[in-house]
């Protein structure tokens, strides 16, 4: 009898999370359009949006899944149903540079593990560029890195790091501290565009204090839960 073929794994599975993102789930599937032609495996993960976000995704990628609600939660459901060597999680807003996957191919050649991109902050604010700049150096000082820095990895390593652990803020930092226990992150200057919306709506300056607190408060020991309590307060 013959052999049934089998079909190969895709080197590159791309991880949305989304929650209510009917706004820009469409333009953001769109532009990755390239990327599903040349292998690359796109699931979105619903955390229970009601504004029709899985419907308008499933026409534009490999994979809509729903899960519990909660970004962590979101991504590892994502990390166990692709298929993909290499991981890389999307935030909904956010956008790759062209070619995204042949520079993650060339920085995982190099002894590292897992990586992020540069971060260009698209919006109304003039403090943008200043913020995605202290972004991109704090990243590169710490070897920490944020979720909006659109973070790829093995999937071995993934797994050794346990997946993102399931707390509601800060899970990006979280893992960053275990992944860079296996290799430091290489640090792509190739840059995402993401949504500057978050300090448009709510002012640069306050919004700028407000993360550096959080972030301070979570390394002091603050646990996450309660930090996602203020942080949904203040918002």
């Amino acid at each position: 009898m013959m052999a049934m073929a089998t079909m190969p794994t895709p080197p590159l599975s791309l991880i949305i999370p989304v929650l209510n993102e009917a706004a820009t789930i469409t333009t953001t599937l769109n532009r990755l359009e390239p990327l599903r032609q040349r292998g690359t495996e796109v699931i979105v993960i619903d955390g229970g949006s009601r504004d029709g976000t899985p419907e308008l995704a499933r026409p534009h990628c490999q994979k809509v899944i729903d899960a519990p609600s909660g970004r962590a939660r979101q991504m590892n459901r994502g990390a166990e149903m692709a298929s993909g060597r290499v991981l890389l999680f999307l935030h909904a807003d956010t956008h790759l540079p062209d070619n995204a996957d042949n520079h993650i191919g060339k920085a995982l050649s190099r002894e590292r593990c897992w990586g992020r991109f540069d971060i260009h902050l698209e919006g109304d604010s003039r403090l943008l560029p200043v913020v995605a700049r202290s972004m991109n150096l704090r990243s590169r000082l710490t070897g920490i890195a944020t979720g909006d820095q659109a973070l790829f990895m093995t999937r071995a390593a993934f797994d050794a790091a346990g997946g993102f652990p399931d707390q509601p803020l800060m899970e990006d930092i979280a893992i960053s501290r275990r992944l860079r226990r296996l290799s430091p992150p290489a640090c792509l200057c190739s840059r995402v565009t993401s949504s500057g919306r978050r300090w448009d709506s709510q002012g640069a300056w306050r919004t700028i204090w407000l993360m550096w607190q959080l972030r301070w408060r979570y390394w002091r020991g603050v646990s996450p839960e309660t930090l996602a309590r203020e942080y949904r307060h203040v918002r």
